[in-house]
């Protein structure tokens, strides 16, 4: 029984009952590293809601009788009510009314790019439907006019409206605008039948806008020289 005491009192003065400052902090992150400590630890959306819940309640009512006191309460009550009055009347302003003015195209709901439209026409072509092709491709045309910020196709847009406003922005196309619109509207409102030559012109002026530098309205007129 002595043995196995002294046995114990040399085990337990081998433990470092009062440790130093370096081996208490190393003690301490060993403990805090483990899974309850960390899983009571504040996650990040917990911080946040803090947060707001920490800016809401600095917008208490001021304890003092003046108005002045009252003035930045209300402002941010006011604002705040602007902004939710807004979002709820105009959406998310540029982004939904860009959605929504690129989804109209000459009376028809379509979201297709312009590269999309194109492959479209081609594919129409290759198959010989000169209808369907041509009409694809006069919408690729106005959609990569609109994908370019040049002009754009609003719900009401027709195709003569569109190829006039196009020409502004390259008057050396004005003819050949003016007969691509032709061309769409009789195939797609008249009945008239597609034709291979009707498409490669189209084809051919989509191509050639595609890689024209527009005329901007700003730009000064050419120099006219006797």
């Amino acid at each position: 029984m002595i043995g196995g005491w002294g046995h114990g009192t040399t085990v337990l003065a081998g433990i470092p009952v009062d440790p130093d400052a370096p081996e208490a902090r190393r003690w301490l992150r060993e403990e805090l590293a483990k899974a309850p400590y960390q899983a009571a630890r504040p996650t990040w959306f917990d911080r946040l809601s803090q947060a707001v819940l920490d800016w809401f309640g600095s917008l208490v009512a001021p304890s003092g009788q003046g108005v002045a006191g009252w003035v930045p309460l209300i402002v941010t009550i006011v604002v705040a009510l602007v902004l939710a009055a807004l979002l709820i009347i105009f959406g998310l302003p540029r982004l939904n009314r860009r959605s929504s003015l690129a989804a109209d195209l000459f009376g028809v709901n379509d979201r297709r790019s312009a590269a999309d439209l194109r492959t479209a026409a081609l594919a129409a072509a290759s198959h010989r439907d000169w209808t369907l092709a041509g009409m694809e491709m006069f919408r690729a045309l106005a959609r990569g006019l609109f994908e370019r910020t040049i002009l754009m196709t609003t719900p009401g847009t027709t195709a003569h409206s569109f190829a006039e406003r196009a020409a502004e922005a390259f008057p050396g196309d004005r003819v050949r605008l003016a007969a691509a619109a032709d061309v769409f509207d009789g195939l797609r409102y008249l009945g008239q039948v597609g034709t291979e030559e009707g498409f490669l012109a189209l084809a051919a002026l989509e191509s050639d806008l595609r890689g024209t530098v527009p005329v901007r309205r700003e730009d000064p007129a050419p120099e006219v020289l006797p």
